[in-house]
């Protein structure tokens, strides 16, 4: 049956008491793919993306050496605009509209499901409103056009609610990153081990999308890219991912591997730099002596954010700054974060400053605004954000369980572009990855405490639909017990 509008048909939708088969992720709990991720870095020392040098005689001669270990959660792509497609069959001829990032894609599949020739479908396609690699994704049109075959002719409009799409995402990979260094007598790093483990998100899009088969090779580059594939001069070093199978559905994500990558790989720099008892702006900058640009957005983002001088916040609050800096996509983008910390409240991001090196600037208002919007979406999962399993099943619902950076908590954000001459880059996804880590490394300047695990503030946020091992579930404690 097909509702009149959509008030009815999710009011009919909530009334069924549909049965659910969890299928292959059943019982499934966000513990047992941390103690998946764990077991795998155990026992697998993973594929190399990179190496230079001779990394175990390294640390085997090191002066001092340092370890560390970084989680970051499952992410769904939440966008405001809820998935959403319209689609109408007739006389052997089909109209779809959809915010969709494959449209030609799109239009194949929903003939195959229609059951003719893509010259008879007629893609059109709106803005998007939003969609972090969400609309890459084309469950929600196939759908609609399965629907629309039964309608008898009439147009026919597929709305997902924000929990349905929630519940049902392909989400960023859970990751579980280790992380090894070592230090000569004057705090020189010459060593540098790397080793993640997660999913892979190609060989899933490459099988549910154009049905290839699944080869399980371990070689996606975007597992590990935002770890193997930065400016550092690195002597000895080796950077390598694990592959882990697990039932649970992922695909790209905004800045995809660069996300996480850039949390574990820019806060471990933070510690080494500690240890070697020197100045993290400075540490950086004596491991990218043949990158000039790199080392010009470095020094330029610290210069622009006051680096070095006292911060105090609003009201005298006492703050902290911490620095990131990132390539992703072409582009090099660093972030100073000016960071408060409430007892009651949490943390709290006063002020970013980003500079961005993205090659000639065609539009630098539109770059403004990408930086700026990719720095309110890394922010929002950096700080709240992460997608837990109990029982197989996906516990947050909306906004309310998996929350965005609003006004009232927003930022103020300085945005300065470098004056380039190479080829354009690319800016709709540089600006998330850095600003996770400057947060957290402004958290360790002010507390002197390393927060080894995203999202970094979880407090006030509590799941609306409480795991049924644990009904007192909060975003402190949200994974369930092992299931037995």
């Amino acid at each position: 049956m097909i509702a009149r509008d959509a008030y009815g048909a999710l009011t009919a939708a909530a009334d069924l008491q549909p049965v659910w088969n969890a299928g292959a992720a059943a019982k499934l709990s966000s513990a047992d793919i941390d103690a998946r991720l764990v077991e795998t870095l155990d026992k697998d020392s993973g594929h190399a993306f990179y190496t230079v040098g001779d990394v175990d005689a390294a640390l085997q001669t090191a002066h001092r050496t340092i370890k560390a270990e970084y989680r970051a959660p499952y992410l769904a792509h939440a966008p405001v605009e809820p998935v959403n497609c319209t689609v109408q069959f007739k006389d052997g001829t089909a109209t779809v509209w959809a915010a969709t990032q494959m449209p030609t894609l799109a239009r194949r599949h929903v003939a195959k499901v229609l059951g003719i020739d893509e010259d008879k479908v007629d893609m059109q396609v709106p803005l998007l409103g939003g969609a972090f690699g969400r609309r890459l994704e084309i469950d929600f049109i196939t759908q609609a056009a399965a629907i629309a075959k039964e309608a008898g002719g009439r147009p026919v409009q597929t709305l997902w609610s924000r929990t349905q799409d929630t519940q049902h995402d392909f989400y960023r990979p859970a990751c579980l990153s280790r992380f090894e260094a070592g230090l000569d007598a004057d705090g020189k790093l010459v060593a540098w081990r790397n080793t993640s483990a997660g999913q892979a998100i190609v060989p899933q899009v490459l099988t549910r999308t154009f049905g290839l088969p699944d080869l399980h090779l371990p070689y996606d580059k975007t597992t590990s890219e935002g770890a193997f594939d930065q400016p550092y001069e690195w002597p000895n070093a080796r950077v390598a991912h694990a592959f882990v199978e697990l039932p649970v559905p992922v695909g790209f994500w905004r800045s995809v591997g660069h996300s996480h990558q850039a949390f574990f790989t820019e806060c471990f720099m933070d510690e080494v730099a500690a240890l070697a008892g020197k100045d993290p702006v400075e540490f950086r900058a004596s491991l990218l002596t043949q990158h000039p640009k790199h080392l010009a957005v470095l020094r330029t983002t610290a210069a622009l954010a006051g680096w070095g001088k006292p911060v105090v916040g609003p009201k005298g609050v006492r703050c902290a700054r911490g620095i990131a800096m990132h390539q992703a996509f072409g582009s090099i983008v660093a972030q100073v974060a000016e960071v408060s910390l409430d007892p009651d409240k949490g943390v709290r991001v006063h002020r970013v400053v980003c500079v961005i090196d993205c090659g000639t600037a065609v539009n630098p208002n539109l770059i403004a605004q990408q930086m700026e919007g990719g720095i309110i979406f890394g922010l929002s999962s950096a700080l709240q954000n992460e997608i837990t399993l109990c029982e197989g099943q996906v516990m947050q619902t909306n906004f309310l369980d998996f929350p965005v950076v609003r006004m009232s908590n927003c930022p103020a954000i300085e945005v300065h572009i470098m004056p380039g001459d190479g080829h354009p880059q690319g800016v709709g996804e540089p600006g998330v990855p850095p600003v996770a880590p400057a947060v957290a490394n402004a958290l360790f300047a002010l507390t002197g405490e390393r927060r080894y695990s995203l999202p970094l503030d979880p407090v006030g946020v509590r799941l609306k639909t409480p795991c049924p091992l644990n009904p007192a579930n909060t975003a402190t404690t949200k994974t369930c017990p092992p299931s037995t």
